[in-house]
């Protein structure tokens, strides 16, 4: 047991929780009499595969593709609904099995769900039409899939009816695919792979709120901003927001440009749904060098950031993001952080924002109490049940308040997760290679479990945890590869698996794993412990059944309020129409404009622009300059015009009433390669613009 806070009155999970968790130990009890404990191990159950097909057929027999599934990502709708989905890789797409209790059955021996396949969200992929699954195969006729590349997931929280699931996967080219269904995967809006309005995009992640918003993230690839925009529909087009999540200030340091720069890698993007004052704020992590000059110098990605949006609030179609140094690793170390794929970011009921990360040898925690501005000093999770071993690829997650769960990969070793000698003895270095001494050096490799760590305290002066592994068996044996596609050990595993906290406030774990040998696969099998056997890599699940640490605090006080901005500092916030250079028609715009640390962001669109439609959107690479007159603003800044960059832009705008329509003015130039120039402008037909000062 851990001492939990005391906040108000303590409740065991919550009265309804704690009541529909003894009733699912007990019908799962009684399930479970004449095979393995319900409780399986530590308080989780059984650990279970999510099955997939063997081999998925392109065109006749016996072409095929071996099937995998990497890198679940997992959510838990607020309806208690449990998603899991996978990638099988470029063209394959993706899978997604759904456990629905009311529909898809009690749970059986050791706990376990009776998850139901929902099949290719995406498209068919390689899973061809004649296996079921596909989603439109009209897109596909080819069963060359729409992504596979990465894959999240995200839930929406309605007051009513059920609940929305978003998913996103990624093509590389042309970038990312979105869809969405309305009823619990059974079927999904038709995939649309050109939901980003950047093309070659990188590692997205989603989140989201209310009914129907959804916020995404990606890497811009021409300057590795990370750019994030806003669904209003469910996730079938992010086209309702736009901002970069790396401001101004903080881009020389960790940016892309020029391309030889160090520059950075996005974790996940989180909204607080809590019903604080916070409600709607925006976090991004992100990890990266230390320094300008670290930076320019191919220096290590070393430090922790998180970008903070408070004015997403808004909900204009621009909004702007704060960044926030919250670990400076040490210093020319290779693996703090950002070589240890990927930081992670949690927030819970009452506004209080959690961060994670690896260091290869341990996981670190890092948490705020006044929505992103400052974080407390790190804490070593993983040092009390396996310190000093590898630890790598976090996960977490945060409910109620201050009930917080990290997952993580440990083995039983020292010694830096990538290294063949420390981790893989009797291996030559090429991967899959036989062993030097006989077929059986595996039996000497290092042994790779699941890790949790779990506090109801999270966000005290010190928090408390509870550690324990919830794998019950080695998932892995060897190295794993924390460099991406360009690592050199291991990557059967991917870079990545999550936890999802459900209505109860109990974990939901998804993770790979290749412990088996693919026995359906011919000629695949050369020995349990000969590294030339084609493994079977899987998703797999496990969820907790009974509380490991503890009674879960749902009462107190919503986290703190981020310090006023200066006198004198101003603002200027917009959006609407004006009158388009094509008579008759409209542009949309929407903006922010910050004098204190100056930021911008700009969503300018007119279709009907006389040299062809033109996109606006502000860019990130140099500070903007501003000049605040009144009640009038002039903002300038780089530019990129239909996704190109190397555009510069001003924007000229007045609060002369409010309502604004008809009276407050917007006018727009801009500038760029091979002469080009426009410019529109006038009083605007529709929206509002509105002037702050302190």
């Amino acid at each position: 047991m851990i001492k939990v806070k005391e906040v108000g009155s303590v409740k065991a999970r919550l009265h309804f929780g704690l009541a529909f968790a003894l009733m699912c130990l007990v019908g799962a009890l009684a399930l479970v009499i004449g095979h393995r404990s319900v409780l399986a191990i530590n308080g989780f159950s059984a650990n279970q595969e999510l099955p997939l097909p063997a081999l998925a057929p392109i065109g006749p027999a016996p072409v095929s593709f071996i099937v995998r599934g990497l890198e679940p990502s997992v959510r838990v709708a607020p309806d208690g609904t449990v998603y899991v989905s996978s990638i099988r890789g470029v063209p394959g797409g993706v899978d997604l099995h759904r456990y629905f209790a009311a529909v898809d059955g009690l749970p059986g021996p050791g706990g376990t769900y009776p998850f139901k396949y929902e099949g290719q969200p995406d498209n068919c992929g390689i899973f061809n039409m004649s296996q079921g699954g596909c989603a439109n195969n009209s897109l596909d006729p080819l069963g060359v899939g729409l992504g596979g590349g990465d894959v999240d997931i995200a839930v929406n929280y309605p007051t009513s009816g059920t609940p929305n699931l978003a998913l996103v996967s990624l093509t590389l080219a042309p970038g990312i695919t979105g869809t969405h269904s309305a009823d619990r995967g059974h079927t999904f809006s038709t995939p649309n792979p050109l939901v980003a309005l950047i093309p070659g995009d990188d590692r997205q992640w989603i989140d989201g709120t209310d009914a129907l918003t959804v916020y995404l993230n990606y890497h811009d690839a021409e300057t590795f901003n990370i750019d994030v925009q806003r669904s209003n529909d469910g996730g079938q087009t992010y086209l309702n927001g736009f901002a970069e999540a790396i401001d101004p200030q903080t881009f020389p340091a960790v940016g892309g440009v020029p391309a030889t720069n160090s520059a950075n890698i996005a974790g996940q993007i989180k909204v607080d749904r809590s019903s604080c004052p916070s409600r709607g704020n925006l976090y991004q992590i992100f990890v990266a060098p230390d320094s300008v000059t670290e930076n320019l110098t191919g220096g290590a990605l070393r430090s922790i950031y998180v970008g903070v949006s408070t004015d997403v609030k808004l909900g204009l179609p621009a909004f702007t993001f704060t960044d926030t140094k919250v670990f400076p690793g040490p210093a020319g170390a290779q693996n703090q952080g950002a070589g240890n794929l990927f930081p992670v970011l949690a927030v819970d009921d009452f506004g209080f924002v959690y961060a994670a990360w690896s260091v290869n040898s341990d996981i670190f925690y890092s948490f705020s109490t006044d929505q992103g501005t400052t974080w407390s000093s790190p804490i070593n999770v993983s040092f009390q049940v396996n310190g000093g071993h590898a630890n790598l690829f976090p996960w977490i997650a945060a409910d109620a308040n201050g009930h917080v769960g990290i997952v993580w990969f440990g083995d039983d070793r020292a010694g830096n997760s990538n290294d063949r000698a420390s981790l893989e003895p009797g291996h030559p270095a090429s991967q899959g290679a036989a062993c030097n001494s006989g077929t059986t050096c595996m039996q000497g490799w290092a042994q790779w479990n699941v890790y949790y760590a779990e506090s109801l305290n999270g966000h005290d002066a010190t928090p408390l945890f509870v550690r324990n592994v919830i794998s019950d068996h080695v998932i892995h044996r060897g190295t794993i590869s924390t460099g991406g596609l360009g690592g050199g050990a291991d990557r059967s595993l991917a870079d990545l698996f999550q936890i999802a906290f459900d209505p109860q406030h109990f974990a939901n774990v998804a993770f790979s794993d290749d412990h088996l040998i693919n026995t359906e696969v011919s000629g695949s099998d050369n020995g349990f412990d000969n590294p030339t056997s084609r493994r079977k890599i899987r998703a797999n699940f496990t969820h907790q059944l009974a509380a490991t640490a503890g009674s879960v605090v749902a009462s107190g006080s919503c986290a703190g309020s981020p310090p006023p901005l200066p006198p004198g500092a101003e603002k200027i916030t917009g959006g609407g129409q004006i009158a388009s250079q094509t008579p008759g028609q409209t542009a949309n715009f929407g903006f922010v404009a910050n004098s204190n640390k100056p930021n911008a962001s700009l969503s300018y669109h007119d279709d009907g622009a006389t040299g062809g439609s033109i996109d606006v959107h502000s860019a990130n690479t140099s500070v903007p300059s501003m000049t605040f007159s009144g009640n009038c603003a002039t903002f300038k800044g780089d530019a990129k015009v239909n996704q190109k960059p190397g555009y510069a832009y001003t924007v000229n705008a007045c609060d002369n009433a409010d309502p604004g329509a008809g009276k407050d003015t917007f006018f727009i130039s801009v500038t760029g390669p091979n002469n080009f120039s426009y410019s529109d402008g006038g009083p605007i037909t529709s929206g509002n613009i509105q002037i702050h000062k302190q």
